[in-house]
């Protein structure tokens, strides 16, 4: 049984969480150039648990701009074992009002500018997608909402815009003959390299607003995102205090993403140098150094 470190990704507000007895930020570098911040680790109990700010503190980096391979990386680093994703969207369904928090289970990747993988030199691995959030980790957040009396749904597809720009109407209303739920411009390629570094991966979308497609939204207005937004961090940051309390390892029978190298990588060992390899240790050292503990 591998040994449990959860990690949350989101903005700064959700790291001010009553009841650390320690905290501690932490700069870490990584093959792939620096993450998007230092690492803030805190310590409730007996139990650590990693934060990233995905925009940096101050939310200084643009979505195009994050360095996600860095971030994932360095999370890997410190032992994190499973990611849950805390993310503001825009809502393409009616049904889901700004301040409802969406359980995403699928992903469409319409980003363009970002490096998607850590196997784009040499080394070839093909990782499946199919079932790309964590059925523990959803149940898990499932669980304290339930708890909270937060208005939730559970199962939702996550379209990932490369932005910065909002959508136009026309792309709106594309998404929506599609059966998008929500739309946002950071989990992809965030959820596939989790999944590449066998990292359980789970997305708690937050709606802050109905995308330009709704009639009476045709503007998006940052300053009421902001507001719906500080809302949304107050329920989630209730959340994440339950979610730590009540963090358990568990593997559900459909779930293997913490081996889902096992069958990814199609390079022959013969080709494949040192210097490849030692780069992508910390993602791949399991399968890549068989014989090292990792």
């Amino acid at each position: 049984m591998l040994s449990k470190k959860l990690a949350i990704i989101g903005g700064s507000g959700l790291y001010e969480l009553d009841g650390a007895s320690e905290s501690k930020w932490e700069t870490i570098e990584t093959p792939w150039g620096s993450p998007s911040d230092q690492i803030l680790t805190l310590k409730f109990g007996d139990q650590e648990v990693c934060f990233l700010p995905r925009h940096g503190r101050g939310h200084v980096i643009s979505p195009s701009n994050i360095n996600f391979r860095a971030n994932i990386d360095a999370l890997k680093q410190k032992g994190v074992t499973d990611i849950i994703s805390i993310s503001a969207v825009g809502s393409l369904k009616e049904q889901l009002p700004p301040g409802k928090f969406v359980l995403i289970d699928q992903f469409i990747d319409k980003t363009f500018a970002r490096a998607k993988t850590f196997f784009d030199e040499e080394i070839v691995a093909h990782v499946s997608m199919a079932q790309p959030t964590s059925i523990n980790l959803i149940e898990l957040c499932e669980a304290a909402l339930n708890k909270l009396t937060v208005d939730y749904q559970k199962g939702g597809t996550y379209l990932a815009m490369e932005g910065p720009q909002f959508s136009s109407r026309a792309e709106s209303n594309l998404y929506r003959e599609w059966n998008v739920d929500v739309i946002g411009m950071t989990n992809m390629p965030e959820a596939k390299l989790a999944k590449e570094a066998e990292i359980r991966y789970c997305t708690v979308a937050m709606v802050t607003d109905f995308d330009c497609w709704h009639p009476n939204h045709d503007h998006v207005d940052i300053d009421m995102i902001i507001k719906v937004l500080a809302e949304n961090t107050d329920k989630a940051k209730n959340m994440l205090k339950d979610i730590i309390q009540n963090f358990e390892f568990t593997l559900h029978k459909n779930e293997n993403t913490h081996n889902s190298l096992d069958t990814a990588i199609i390079t022959a060992p013969s080709m494949m140098t040192d210097k490849t390899k030692n780069k992508l240790k910390t993602i791949a050292g399991r399968v890549l150094f068989p014989t090292n503990e990792n």
